[in-house]
């Protein structure tokens, strides 16, 4: 039970942060916005590799600076499917590219597409801590604001708020989102742990504050729920953590909420 602690806090810490945050992501329908960015991660982890640099930086660098180009191209009335699609399949296969011309015989391609949360340090529990600190304070001190530019665009500017100020502080929080989160479930996960708690949470609660506080809750327990299954029957704890959502958004539904 010692060696779960790291694991068990790294998913709490990377929890606390994706269920305010994919409340946002589903209300203002970003979830392929999230899929892109994290992609385009794959990109920061070759610079990393490549650079002998810590991982976290040059990760956080490159999901911020592909969430501020897919921002840029919708104010340029690209639409949506296809720009997020060409960065998503795009900065995913340059990242590919890239990690292949490093030529590190010790790295572990996987463990940074799937996740790779039994192996986290004292040090990664720090960084994700310390990221969704930070990402849970931004949207707390933006909550209104944000609330109200995400329901009303034309309220939000009648009301004197800047509509593409708080654009910019998701996007900010989202990329640390991405960086903090690549080793817990990896570039190709972390945007299903953006969506399906807070998916799953919407049924039972009709407020946006609860949402967010469950979606963090059910957050917690996919990520304990996984971690515990990988233990037990030796399998991969990054989709674990997902299927464990999976199944939280499942009963939902089941229950006849889901929506």
């Amino acid at each position: 039970m010692d060696n779960l602690w790291m694991p068990i806090l790294a998913a709490t810490g990377l929890a606390l942060a994706t269920g305010p945050l994919g409340s946002f992501v589903i209300w203002r329908r970003m979830a392929y916005f999230g899929d892109a960015t994290a992609h385009a991660s794959i990109l920061g982890v070759a610079l990393a590799v490549g650079f002998s640099l810590p991982l976290y930086l040059p990760v956080f660098v490159v999901a911020l600076v592909m969430a501020l180009v897919v921002s840029a191209l919708f104010g340029r009335g690209h639409t949506m499917d296809s720009t997020l699609g060409v960065m998503a399949y795009g900065g995913l296969s340059l990242g590919l590219v890239a990690i292949s011309l490093t030529d590190q015989p010790d790295f572990e391609l996987h463990d940074f597409l799937f996740g790779d949360i039994m192996a986290v340090t004292g040090g990664d529990v720090a960084v994700i801590w310390g990221g969704a600190l930070a990402v849970v304070a931004g949207l707390v001190w933006r909550w209104s604001p944000l609330l109200t530019s995400t329901l009303n665009e034309d309220l939000a500017v009648a009301s004197g708020l800047n509509p593409k100020r708080e654009q910019l502080v998701l996007t900010l929080a989202l990329a640390v989102v991405v960086a903090t989160g690549i080793k817990v479930v990896g570039a190709l996960l972390i945007g299903a742990m953006l969506l399906i708690p807070a998916a799953a949470a919407r049924s039972f609660v009709r407020t946006p504050e609860g949402m967010a506080l469950v979606a963090v809750l059910i957050g917690v327990l996919a990520g304990g729920g996984g971690i515990l299954a990988a233990m037990q029957w030796n399998i991969p704890a990054g989709p674990g953590i997902v299927v464990a959502a999976v199944l939280a958004f499942a009963g939902s539904v089941a229950l006849g909420r889901g929506r």
